[in-house]
C-alpha cells in the first residue's frame, strides 16, 4: 500500500489527479485495516558444514573461473557481489590480505580480509593470466564475471535450489559459532555485520586482523578436501635376514 499512496501523491504533484489520496495509511486506511507485518525474508539455501570438504572437492575438480570464484566466496566468507566484482588495486599479494572498499559494501564500511593460504594461492593464480581490472573478468569487455555463472555452476554440480553461493556466509557462521574455538565477535567481524550495540561500536577501533587470519586459515583447513590431508606412511625397509 505505501507504494501505491507514494505513486499517487505523485500523480497529485504533477497535477494528474485530484482529491484525497485514497491509498493514504494515516487517518484513512489505518482506521479501518489491520497493521501490516513487517516483511519477512527466507534463509538463504545454505549446505552442512560438515558437507564442506567434499563440496570443495566438488569444485576443485571444475577448471572453470567460477569455481575459482565461488571458492573464494566459501574460503572468505564474502557476498557474491564482493567478489564478483573484486578489482586487483584491492588485492596485496605480499601481505595476504584484500581490502573491499567502502562503497561495495554492503554497510558502507571499508572491510578487510585476511587471505588463507590457499584463497591466496587462488588469487595468486589468477593474478598469471590477468586480462582485466576485474579479478574475475567476464565475457563482456570491462565487465566482472556474471552472477548468472554461479547459478550455472551451481546448476551443473546438481546443487541449484538446494545451496546458494550467499548461503556459504552461514555455513562459515555455523562452523564458527559450533565446532570453532574463535569468538562471535570475530565471526561477525570477518562477516562484516554492523555492530548492534551502538557504546560497542564506538569504542571498537581495530578489526582483529591477525586473528581473523587465524581463524579464515583453520576455516579453510575444516574445508579442505580430506583425501588431501592423509599422508601415506613410509613403506617399512627390508630386514636382513
Amino acid at each position: 500500500m505505501g507504494a501505491i499512496e507514494r505513486v499517487l501523491n505523485a500523480a497529485k504533484a504533477e497535477r494528474l489527479r485530484a482529491g484525497e489520496n485514497p491509498a493514504a495509511w494515516r487517518g484513512h486506511l489505518d482506521a479501518t485495516l489491520p497493521k501490516p507485518g513487517k516483511l519477512t525474508r527466507g534463509h538463504h539455501a545454505a549446505l552442512a558444514y560438515a558437507d564442506m570438504p567434499a563440496s570443495r572437492s566438488e569444485l576443485r575438480a571444475r577448471p572453470a573461473v567460477a569455481a575459482l570464484a565461488l571458492e573464494l566466496a566459501v574460503l572468505t566468507a564474502t557476498r557474491t557481489s564482493e567478489v564478483l566484482k573484486a578489482q586487483w588495486n584491492e588485492f596485496d599479494l605480499d601481505a595476504g590480505l584484500w581490502t573491499i572498499p567502502a562503497e561495495r559494501m554492503k554497510a558502507r564500511r571499508e572491510h578487510r580480509m585476511a587471505l588463507s593460504k590457499r584463497a591466496l594461492a587462488i588469487v595468486k593464480e589468477l593474478s598469471t593470466v590477468r586480462s582485466s581490472e576485474f579479478v574475475f573478468p567476464g565475457q563482456k569487455p570491462g565487465k566482472p564475471l556474471s552472477n548468472m555463472a554461479m547459478l550455472m555452476l551451481l546448476e551443473r554440480m546438481g546443487r541449484r535450489g538446494s545451496i546458494t553461493s550467499h548461503g556459504f556466509r552461514s555455513t562459515f557462521s555455523d562452523w564458527a559459532s559450533e565446532v570453532s574455538p574463535y569468538s562471535s565477535e570475530l565471526r561477525e567481524t570477518a562477516l562484516a555485520h554492523t555492530i548492534g550495540n551502538k557504546a560497542e561500536a564506538a569504542y571498537r577501533r581495530g578489526d582483529a586482523l591477525e586473528k581473523r587470519r587465524a581463524m579464515m586459515e583453520a576455516w579453510a583447513q575444516w574445508c579442505e578436501p580430506k583425501a588431501a590431508n592423509v599422508l601415506p606412511f613410509p613403506k617399512p625397509t627390508a630386514i636382513a635376514q
